[in-house]
């Protein structure tokens, strides 16, 4: 049975360093990647002449990493979650390592960029934007992502409302972008905003794989049959002429310079 939540529950109480172990594999399958406009955004006018080095935080699986590591940016994948760190795909220019956002054991001034990729409202704020100003360089940047569901989209939104009653009203379902502590810190100035859109195509085991890796629902709900068919009922629904059904997302890039 779920929960009750309070919406005004901190995220970063609700164990989010355990609360993924066992969502590793549906995680790597079937979680969404990212536009590519919004890495080139990251990325733009970051000095191109010598090796860049990014500490990515609450990695998971590596998704973001991998990204950037195709780009050529050196990547410490920062991730406190052992299964999801060994679920990861290796590459060449990605470091996973064991550290939470708010310790990151990384030396001080040691990385030109600090992403947080669909993680950052699980952290505590203050001390973590305080570890990611000691970590980064002088002309540092950080970037904290969010791929937010759109739900102006009857699909996309339908799919929402399935998951937020299955979660009992989660705080994680209504509060997926939580940037007002970086609006808010003394460590980061010209902070600005981006959006792009995102589509992830999916076929009726993506989809529900794709839910199924949402760490707020159950795992005995992940097994229920009737459950299960709603999702099976919407994917009909919806289903394009390949047998397709897409979510919509609006991704979110906001940029910070770090203060000296």
């Amino acid at each position: 049975m779920s929960e009750s939540y309070s919406q005004t529950t901190p995220l970063h109480t609700l164990n989010p360093l355990n609360r993924f172990s066992d969502r590793a594999e549906d995680y790597v399958k079937y979680r969404p990647s990212y536009p590519t406009a919004a890495i080139d955004i990251i990325l733009e006018s970051l000095n191109k002449n010598s090796p860049i080095f990014a500490a990515d935080i609450g990695a998971g699986t590596g998704i973001s990493s991998r990204i950037l590591a195709g780009r050529g940016v050196n990547v410490i994948a920062i991730e406190p979650n052992a299964a999801m760190r060994e679920a990861g795909e290796p590459h060449p220019l990605v470091d996973f390592r064991d550290g939470t956002a708010e310790f990151t054991k990384l030396s001080d001034k040691s990385v030109d960029l600090v992403t947080c990729f669909q993680s950052f409202h699980w952290f505590n704020p203050e001390p973590t934007l305080s570890e990611f100003h000691r970590i980064l360089k002088p002309s540092g940047r950080l970037a904290i992502v969010w791929n937010n569901r759109d739900r102006e989209d009857a699909f996309t939104a339908e799919y929402s409302r399935i998951v937020r009653e299955a979660s009992n009203n989660h705080p994680g379902e209504s509060r997926m972008q939580s940037v007002e502590p970086l609006l808010a810190t003394p460590y980061f100035i010209n902070i600005r905003e981006y959006n792009f859109t995102y589509r992830q195509k999916l076929d009726l085991t993506g989809l529900i794989g794709r839910a199924k890796s949402v760490s707020y629902l159950p795992q005995e709900l992940l097994a229920d049959q009737k459950f299960l068919e709603s999702f099976e009922e919407l994917y009909q629904r919806f289903r394009d002429e390949n047998n397709f059904v897409y979510l919509v997302y609006r991704t979110s890039v906001h940029l910070g310079e770090v203060i000296n």
